[in-house]
This record gives C-alpha cells, sequence and structure tokens, in this order.
C-alpha cells in the first residue's frame, strides 16, 4: 500500500520553483508508441487521434510530456523508423492538420510534444535515395548516401565486413539502370534503412529544414534516433569484429558509431533550437537515444552547447543487485551531471523487454517477483535528481507478452534472422483500456472495426486502464502519487545525492531537498533508514522495515540520516 497524499504537508514538503525555460531538467515525459496507444477509427492501428483523446488520461496521470514515435510516411519495414517523407503524417497516423490539432490540445493542458527524429538513415523510399538509384555511380545524388564499389571478381564482394544491427550483411548491392549489377549501399539495420552520409552538407542542410518545419508547427523538442550514429570511418575499413552490433545489438562497432565528427552535428542543432527559445523564452529540448560505452563518453553529448540530454541506458540494462544499481547511478551523478546537464533516467522503451518481465516473471495474478521489483525500480527512478521518462503500459505494470505467433510477429530482426531472441513486439503489443476481451477498448467501436495489429493476450483485462484507475493499490497509483510528490519536490533536477549507510543488498540515500529513498534488493526485511511511516512504498511497508523488493520515500527536516 502507498499512501502519500495525507502525509504531505505533515513532512513540510516546500513546492519547487517554477521555471519554464529550464522545464526539461526534472521532467517526466510519455513515450507514446502511436500505433499501439489508442485507435481511432477502427483500423487496428492507433493514431494522433487516439493520442489527443487519450491526453486527458496522460495529465490525470501527471507527466509533463509526451515523446511520440515516428508517424511520418513510411513502408512501415521498420514501423516508422524507415522515414520516406520527414515533412508529413503517414495517412495510417492522420493528416497535419490532427497533428496540428493533438499539439494545441496538448499546450493547453500544460503538456510538452516532443518528436521522435530519425538521422541516421532513411526510408530506402525516400526521394533522395530514389534519385541516387536513378542518377548513377558518382553522382551527386549517391554522395548524400554511402555508395561504393565492391570488392573482390567483379565487385561482387561487399565493400567492407560490416555486418547490420539487424542481422545479416550491412551493405546491399544494386543493379544499375543498363541493368548490370552495380555499386553497394550502406545500410547499418536493415536494407530498407540506407544510411545518410553525413559528410554531405545536403544532409546537414536537408534536416535543419525537417527541424525547422516541425519547430514552426509548434512542437517543444526532438528524440533523436540513434544518435551516436550519423558518421561512419571515412575509409570505411574493415572491422576486428564485424558481428558485434548483431550479437550484441548495440552501436559496438567503433568504426560505425560515436565518431567525433558527430558532435558538430549536435552544436548546430542546438543552436538552431536556441533560435525559437529566443522568441518566447521557452527551451526547446534535444534528448538523445545515446548507446556509448561509459558514462564518461555518454557526458560528451550532453555538454552546454550539445544535446540538452541524453538517456542513461545503464540503469535500464543493469541486472537486480543493489551495487550494480549503485555503481551506474553514482558514475551517472559524476560524470553526466558534472557537466550542467541533468541524468535522464530509463527503465523501458519500445525496445527492451519490460520490467516486470526482466525482473522476473510474474505471477498469473500480476503479483510475483517481477512486479514487487518493478515497483521497486519505479521508486527508485522517480527519486533520483534529473528527468525520467515512461513507456507506455509502464504505468499499468504490463508484463512481456512473450508469445505471440509466428507468423504474426513484425519485428525486421525476427524477419531477418528467424530467431525471436530479442525480438521487440512483445513490448509493443497496443495497450488496454477496458473490458474483459480484445481490443479491450484500444479499438473504437466502429462497424467493421479491424483486430489490434498485434494480438492482445487474454490476461491483458487485469492490466486495463479501467481497473488500475479504480484499484488504488495499483502500479498506476504508485506512479501517479510518485509523480505528484516529485512535483512538489524544490529543484529536483537539481538535487544531490549523497549515499546512507544500509545493510548489504540495500540502497539508500537522501537528497538535498530532504528526500530520502531506500531500495531492498533482497527478499528478507531489513530496518529502515527512517524509523517512520514513510510517505510512500512500492509495497507494504510498517513504521520502521523495509521489506524485500520494497522502494519507500521519507521525507524529512534531517537529510543527513
Amino acid at each position: 500500500m502507498h499512501n502519500a497524499t495525507p502525509h504531505r504537508q505533515a513532512y513540510g514538503v516546500i513546492p519547487k520553483s517554477s521555471d519554464a525555460h529550464r522545464w526539461w531538467r526534472d521532467a517526466v515525459i510519455y513515450q507514446v508508441y502511436v500505433r499501439s496507444f489508442l485507435d481511432s477509427t477502427g483500423d487496428g492501428v492507433g493514431d494522433l487521434a487516439g493520442v489527443r483523446a487519450g491526453l486527458p488520461y496522460l495529465k490525470k496521470l501527471g507527466v509533463d510530456g509526451v515523446w511520440l514515435s515516428p508517424f511520418y510516411p513510411s513502408p512501415q519495414h521498420d514501423h516508422g523508423y524507415d522515414v520516406a517523407d520527414y515533412l508529413d503524417v503517414d495517412p495510417v497516423f492522420g493528416d497535419l492538420t490532427e497533428f496540428d490539432q493533438l499539439t494545441a490540445a496538448a499546450h493547453r493542458i500544460g503538456v510538452k510534444v516532443l518528436l521522435d527524429i530519425v538521422p541516421n538513415h532513411c526510408s530506402s523510399e525516400h526521394p533522395y535515395f530514389q534519385e541516387a538509384l536513378a542518377a548513377g555511380p558518382g553522382s551527386p545524388a549517391r554522395a548524400r548516401f554511402h555508395f561504393a564499389d565492391g570488392r573482390g571478381p567483379d565487385g561482387n564482394e561487399p565493400p567492407n565486413n560490416w555486418h547490420a544491427m539487424f542481422g545479416g550483411p550491412a551493405w546491399s548491392r544494386i543493379t544499375e539502370n543498363d541493368g548490370s549489377p552495380g555499386q553497394w549501399y550502406l545500410h547499418m539495420f536493415t536494407p530498407e534503412q540506407p544510411d545518410w552520409n553525413w559528410r554531405n552538407s545536403d544532409v546537414t542542410d536537408y534536416f535543419d529544414r525537417v527541424l525547422r518545419f516541425w519547430l514552426e508547427r509548434g512542437v517543444d523538442g526532438f528524440r533523436i534516433d540513434v544518435a551516436a550514429g550519423l558518421f561512419k570511418h571515412p575509409d570505411l575499413p574493415d572491422s576486428p569484429d564485424p558481428e558485434a552490433d548483431a550479437r550484441t545489438r548495440d552501436s559496438v562497432n567503433p568504426l560505425a558509431w560515436n565518431q567525433p565528427e558527430v558532435h558538430g552535428v549536435w552544436r548546430r542543432w542546438r543552436a538552431l533550437c536556441e533560435e525559437y527559445t529566443a522568441r518566447d523564452g521557452r527551451e526547446r529540448l534535444l534528448v538523445g537515444e545515446v548507446s556509448v560505452p561509459t558514462a564518461r563518453e555518454h557526458a560528451l553529448y550532453v555538454r552546454p552547447d550539445e544535446l540538452h540530454q541524453a538517456f542513461f541506458f545503464d540503469l535500464l540494462s543493469a541486472p537486480w543487485d543493489a551495487d550494480a544499481f549503485r555503481k551506474v547511478i553514482a558514475e551517472a551523478m559524476q560524470d553526466i551531471a558534472g557537466t550542467g546537464s541533468t541524468v535522464t533516467w530509463v527503465l523501458n522503451n519500445h525496445d527492451q523487454v519490460r520490467t516486470v518481465t526482466r525482473y522476473g516473471e510474474p505471477a498469473p495474478d500480476g503479483s510475483g517477483l517481477g512486479t514487487a521489483r518493478a515497483r521497486a525500480a519505479a521508486l527508485l527512478m522517480l527519486a533520483l535528481p534529473g528527468a525520467a521518462y515512461i513507456y507506455q503500459g509502464e504505468e499499468l505494470g504490463l508484463p512481456e507478452v512473450v508469445d505471440l505467433p509466428d507468423d504474426v510477429l513484425t519485428d525486421p530482426i525476427f524477419r531477418r534472422t528467424g530467431s525471436r531472441a530479442r525480438i521487440r513486439d512483445g513490448c509493443r503489443v497496443p495497450l488496454p483500456w477496458s473490458g474483459q476481451a480484445s481490443p479491450f477498448g484500444f479499438t473504437s467501436n466502429v462497424e467493421g472495426a479491424k483486430l489490434p495489429w498485434l494480438p492482445q493476450p487474454e490476461w491483458f483485462a487485469q492490466y486495463a486502464t479501467d481497473r488500475a484507475l479504480a484499484d488504488t493499490s495499483s502500479f498506476w497509483h504508485l506512479y501517479r502519487d510518485g509523480l505528484q510528490l516529485r512535483a512538489t519536490l524544490p529543484q529536483l533536477g537539481e538535487g544531490t545525492l549523497r549515499w546512507l549507510e544500509a545493510p548489504p543488498g540495500v540502497l539508500a540515500f537522501s537528497r538535498g531537498d530532504g528526500l530520502v529513498c531506500a531500495v531492498n534488493f533482497g527478499t528478507a526485511p531489513v530496518a529502515a533508514p527512517v524509523p517512520s511511516t514513510p510517505l510512500l512504498a512500492s509495497g507494504t511497508c510498517p513504521p520502521g522495515v523495509l521489506p524485500g523488493s520494497t522502494s519507500a520515500w521519507w521525507i524529512t527536516d534531517h537529510p543527513h540520516v
């Protein structure tokens, strides 16, 4: 049981100061995977009108903004991350008028809108790539991408040995206009996603126009896909471990990722966003998907003239272990917060197995070790100084759907490798909103309505939003109470963190604003760092006791407990 509201004034919480110019530093952003959020038309696919209809729900939850997954025109080989037109809306999701209505509706209730921008690669159906195919070798059109002659007899071997992250070679050979075997082009994900050549000024100028187009429509910032990508080693040499990216499904190849030139792009984009901030004092946010080996390298992306934030994935990837969590938190606070930015914490997203399953299989009734640990991790994340991102369904405690039939899987990783390992469909199943059977309120009740684009299991009924809102002990109320309490804490984004003495398997820390948070990673109860009843807890938490797999918050006038 989490008992937050009755105790807030008794603990002397001071409302934090308002500073619209720096809103992002402690913001909580909700990731909307548009095609799985809410379907307004009955075609089985979520859309922008569905997001607009869901805004009151998100406002009630207490988030500061939404990050929308790609909704641009796309052949959907990678569900929108293969963009065919960066300046429009795919008809399956709506149109520009609907986007403008969504943005206006969000702003009326004080919710920011972030777009997902994909600068590392586009769709093979993008007009620039189609122009490159037609133009021929050596043309300015091909220079916008990575075209190269092949090696070996008749150029029938790829230009280098790199492999794509989603499996298979990172190069595909084209047929030239005269029907002869032609050059090869680079694609670090799938053949349908050719990589842009960011050493070409046409690409730089093109994305300036893209950003300005959406900033003029009122967006509050951008989540940048593959932000450590863009540039490749200029010589495109062989890699000593060509299959590392596919094996780890991460940006491991040092010749293809994290090249030093990328920082110039982020300085350019930051300056562009500052132009719009100067108009009205409302800071536009750049948050990057940055996957690099160390927190110190991560910190380079959030220097004062580059990205405002970058997702810190080390918390997401840490095993359920107190020492592991402490290590990644300490490194982030030292290396990232030291740049003047704030750490951007995340536990779930559209590419990862959901925490409830990742931390241990949930029981059939929704309880179990994975559920308890996911609740505890949520309170820990929300207590940390900085910003936090929540992936849709995380607030419902949704587990991963692990038994989708092969014939419904859409992830290109499965299509290219035939392996179900690390496929991402299981966290993308459309949300349950109400009712006892699919579509669980996800699809509008219109004549001829189609089934959701991925099948929802029967057990989704117990996680439906209407049930979560009615049950004060639910995941949803835990998140809502945590977000409401965060909103009263002073200077959360600027907060410090001081570790407290704790038994083995327990993390405890205090912040300068009086918040004390403790997490018991073990299964046996321990003495709590504060003897009183907690202000908020992830499970039943008697005074002076911290049960196993539980986290709790206290507000105290003595932060150095």
